[in-house]
């Protein structure tokens, strides 16, 4: 088993039930189980300004799944759940799974880049996956830890529905 960690945001049709609904589907993966998910956090959008804020976590599998095949899967969830993928990047979403880490593997593929590309930038993703496990790393041995200082995470709170 692989441990893998998830970023999952939605800031359209009702992100909460989007959120508990891939909470949903990704307990029924084949061959994987979640054993950690953080707390619900309403962020500011990153990107254009002029859309709902986001609701994000963080969670965590362990899986015997490829990483290729997880990716057809989450991306699955988030077609199910009404994401359409647009040329605007950082757009409104009612969806978006993203691949933080996957076990120690650093991937650079045209469909997947792991660690993902920018997660060292975004508060939003390193906050709920630091709540969820402290110690984790990049394949080459850095602490997440180290990264979140020095990022803004003072417009992040806790989500109240």
């Amino acid at each position: 088993m692989t441990r893998v960690y998830l970023a999952l945001g939605s800031n359209l049709a009702d992100p909460l039930h989007q959120v508990d609904a891939a909470l949903a589907a990704l307990d029924a993966l084949p061959e994987t189980q979640r054993i950690a998910t953080s707390a619900f956090y309403r962020t500011p959008p990153y990107g254009p300004a002029d859309q709902p804020d986001y609701l994000n976590a963080a969670v965590a599998l362990e899986t015997q799944l490829s990483p290729e095949s997880l990716l057809d899967h989450t991306q699955r969830i988030e077609l199910e759940h009404g994401r359409v993928r647009k040329a605007e990047r950082w757009g409104p979403r009612t969806l978006d799974i993203d691949v933080m880490l996957f076990g120690e593997a650093e991937i650079n593929t045209e469909r997947l880049i792991v660690p993902h590309y920018d997660m060292l930038n975004r508060a939003f993703m390193l906050l709920p996956l630091l709540e969820i496990a402290p110690d984790a790393a990049l394949p080459d041995g850095r602490a997440l830890k180290t990264f979140l200082p020095t990022l803004d995470a003072s417009n992040i709170r806790l989500w109240h529905a």
